[in-house]
């Protein structure tokens, strides 16, 4: 694809909102589930968000990137769509850590 840096730049940000938005409309997927399938979360990607604002000196606080992937405060999407993990993904998500 040979496009220019301001283009490909601007498709990377569309891309990424419609992933967000995506697993904001997904609240039935569990992030250990992404992180067993995928080997990333919307934790994940909260962190590289906060990582990314750090590195260009920008003052974004965990709580905000978090909201800024969930759609809402973290502990509120917590209470309404994060269910317990069963034995089988926490044993799952220990596997997968093993080969990183």
């Amino acid at each position: 694809m040979s496009i220019d840096d301001k283009t490909r730049t601007e498709l990377e940000a569309a891309v990424f909102r419609r992933l967000v938005d995506h697993l904001r409309n997904r609240t039935d997927v569990q992030n250990i589930d992404l992180m067993n399938l995928a080997g990333f979360c919307r934790n994940c990607l909260s962190n590289w968000m906060k990582e990314e604002a750090d590195a260009k000196g920008l003052a974004v606080s965990k709580d905000e990137s978090r909201e800024a992937v969930y759609g809402m405060p973290y502990e509120e999407w917590k209470a309404k769509y994060q269910g317990g993990a069963t034995p089988e993904q926490l044993a799952a998500m220990k596997k997968a850590q093993s080969r990183h």
